[in-house]
């Protein structure tokens, strides 16, 4: 079982190691261009788990305003630092602080996968509430269904914990929720990262 404030707590502590490792090179930055570069212009977009703003909140241009959401204070507080004309808040994926219908996209990458397993769906329905129809989103996932943790994550001595529901699982949870699934990609590391787009239907 994922313990949420564990995770809180790990990406509080881990904040600046963190910024260290995060990065979208190679072909993960491919696919979050390629996604942010086909919403329509101007657009809102919330990123779910920013953490301390890469890569999302720094792809931010004038077309384009971003949300950042995370339930680690520590990695808004860097965050701030980096991308302060973005506006950033604390909050929960299974209630995001975002009124209804609000935002044009969501992005979700590496997050939704710290979620206890149980909740996925939920965080899944707030992103569909969030969006405004037609609105659109970008999730991560592992290839597989993975439950585990790591007593020392990135040799930091701070634990750090996974719920990772796989791909068919989160391709159910969109469609169930009311996405139409438009687009995957892979990431081909070691993770095999999948990377689903789906649009939210409704007029």
């Amino acid at each position: 079982m994922v313990d949420s404030d564990a995770v809180r707590r790990g990406y509080d502590a881990l904040r600046e190691t963190y910024a260290a490792e995060r990065s979208a090179d190679g072909r993960e930055r491919e696919i979050i261009e390629s996604f942010l570069e086909s919403l329509s212009e101007p657009a809102r977009v919330l990123d779910a788990g920013c953490g301390q703003g890469t890569p999302v909140l720094h792809r931010g241009r004038e077309s384009m305003s971003i949300v950042g959401v995370d339930f680690s204070r520590g990695q808004l507080e860097l965050a701030a630092t980096a991308v302060s004309e973005e506006p950033l808040v604390q909050g929960d994926l299974t209630a995001l602080p975002v009124g209804d219908a609000a935002v044009d996209a969501v992005t979700a990458l590496h997050s939704v996968i710290h979620v206890p397993l149980e909740e996925h769906r939920t965080v899944v329905d707030e992103f569909a509430r969030v969006l405004r129809p037609g609105g659109r989103v970008l999730v991560s996932e592992g290839p597989d269904e993975w439950r585990g943790s790591n007593p020392d994550w990135l040799d930091s001595g701070v634990e750090m914990q996974w719920h990772v529901a796989g791909a068919d699982a989160t391709r159910d949870q969109l469609r169930a929720a009311g996405f139409a699934i438009d687009r995957e990609w892979t990431a081909a590391d070691e993770s095999a990262w999948v990377f689903v787009s789906a649009t939210l239907e409704g007029s």
